[in-house]
């Protein structure tokens, strides 16, 4: 009967805890104007940017891209080994899948998007026939729906600070990588002013390792051979 008692008296309690553990998790967002180019949703002081839709396939194929960021040596920079299997998150129409694909070879390239039409273009596109190992993954805004422990590298172009929930994406990333697993997290510099990109649409190195410090990743390294971007390194604590 005494249990009886107490097991009544410590459920309220037992019961708030649990609530407010949840509000806890629940509460990583603020909301308030900001930006025009910006949701309106804040993570951690940082307003997060609107999407860049489908219609910026364009964009994301500039013929100039390769002088302006030197994706080449961004790929060189990630120093895939043969059979690794990479994911790149925001993949759009594969402009990195496809140079990232050959040189993974007896690996895969799982290539993320939330946006349909986006992996509709990559499918489609003349260099897709080429490669064997792309897969393509259609995304959530919470998760990356790729398998636990299944990745040893993750890539992340200009595409991080878009995210509408930053904190249950990079949990979701932090399931898919492999204990020695590294995240590349490419974004325009936001301590250089000269960049000529949107400042929303820009990261400080101070900002990105508070961000990934929340779900549980250091900085191994920030590669600073990019031309306008960050190349920072991450990995598991």
């Amino acid at each position: 009967m005494k249990k009886y008692i107490l097991l009544l008296l410590l459920a309220p309690l037992l019961m708030h805890q649990a609530v407010a553990q949840e509000s806890k998790q629940k509460n990583h967002y603020t909301y308030k104007k900001g930006d025009p180019n910006g949701i309106g949703k804040w993570y951690m002081g940082r307003e997060i940017a609107y999407v860049m839709g489908f219609q910026g396939i364009n964009w994301l194929e500039r013929p100039e891209r390769e002088e302006e960021e030197n994706t080449s040596k961004l790929i060189k920079n990630m120093d895939i080994k043969l059979g690794d299997s990479i994911a790149d998150i925001g993949a759009g129409s594969g402009y990195h899948v496809f140079k990232m694909a050959p040189v993974a070879k007896d690996g895969f390239v799982f290539a993320v998007d939330i946006q349909e039409e986006m992996l509709v273009a990559l499918l489609t596109h003349p260099n897709y026939k080429q490669s064997a190992n792309i897969v393509t993954v259609l995304g959530g805004e919470k998760t990356v729906n790729l398998p636990k422990n299944s990745v040893d590298k993750i890539l992340m172009v200009d595409v991080y600070h878009e995210f509408n929930y930053p904190y249950e994406m990079m949990m979701s990333m932090k399931n898919a990588l492999r204990k020695d697993g590294e995240i590349y997290l490419v974004e325009y510099r936001g301590e250089d002013a000269t960049i000529p990109i949107k400042k929303i649409h820009k990261m400080t190195e101070e900002q990105a390792v508070k961000e990934m410090k929340a779900v549980g990743f250091k900085l191994k390294k920030n590669i600073s051979n990019l031309p306008w971007q960050h190349c920072m390194v991450f990995i598991k604590e």
